[in-house]
């Protein structure tokens, strides 16, 4: 098949890599520089060169807000049957764009970032597909991902956000109130240096991304449950309830896999 990436950033390198060895590749980016170390592929400067090389498929690769503004820049350039397709981790907007579009699209997320998997190993990590996307470019990510030993999942545009809320919004929002919490530690602890860590991933990314998962419409409620949370724990503190911490820690277990696995140790 034959592809272009619109964007050279961490993911968009990544694809580049990935895709060259079994596609026809071509990759775009708006600075030139990042364009310089690709091998096996083909180097575009200008729109007009994407047009002459009639991909089947162009992804779009760039930050998340300016997605749907590289796709209205770029289509003029690309042949009717070509499918357009994003890697956006959030997917507010886009099948009303689709829509409108009135052309075939592939709308996925691969559940990963450079930030914190290794690129070099993602078996068992996750990807989603868009169950309302043209189906000869699902089956392209499809292969792709089980190239890559991918867990796939197809979910709806609305599901992906409802799950998008669950799953990133919730990590988001508490490793944000530990890094408000934080002060500098002579010697911190594994736990705090892990946790300093993700912190410091989560913070190299882009704000308007960060921003626009916290301000989902499903992210609200998520969010309240930690509070709620936070205030049943600091209450137990405050009354010094060992029996409920207890409980409360055994809930915890429940709810991480870890059940099972803590009365097999004791039993031992």
């Amino acid at each position: 098949m034959r592809v272009v990436i619109v964007g050279a950033g961490n993911m968009g390198s990544w694809l580049v890599e990935s895709l060259c060895l079994d596609h026809e590749v071509g990759v775009y980016d708006i600075d030139r520089n990042k364009l310089k170390y690709f091998f096996n592929t083909r180097k575009f400067l200008y729109y007009e060169e994407i047009h002459d090389y009639c991909p089947d498929i162009l992804i779009n690769a760039v930050s998340l807000e300016n997605t749907i503004k590289v796709f209205q820049e770029i289509i003029p350039y690309l042949p009717k049957e070509c499918i357009i397709a994003d890697i956006t981790s959030v997917k507010s907007g886009l099948a009303g764009f689709y829509g409108d579009l009135g052309r075939r699209f592939v709308s996925t997320h691969p559940m990963f970032g450079p930030t914190f998997a290794s690129v070099k190993n993602l078996r068992n990590e996750n990807a989603i597909i868009i169950k309302e996307s043209d189906e000869e470019g699902k089956e392209f990510f499809r292969e792709f991902y089980n190239s890559m030993k991918l867990r796939i999942h197809e979910y709806t545009f609305e599901e992906h956000d409802q799950t998008i809320a669950y799953s990133l919004s919730i990590p988001f929002s508490s490793t944000m109130v530990f890094s408000a919490c934080m002060k500098e530690q002579e010697a911190p602890g594994t736990t705090f240096k892990k946790h300093h860590d993700i912190a410091k991933g989560l913070l190299s990314e882009d704000d308007y991304l960060l921003t626009e998962i916290l301000l989902s419409p499903f992210s609200l409620e998520q969010v309240e449950r930690i509070k709620d949370k936070l205030v049943d724990l600091i209450e137990m503190i405050k009354r010094g309830d060992k029996a409920k911490l207890q409980e409360f820690f055994g809930m915890l277990r429940q709810n991480i896999g870890m059940h099972n696995q803590v009365k097999e140790e004791s039993q031992s």
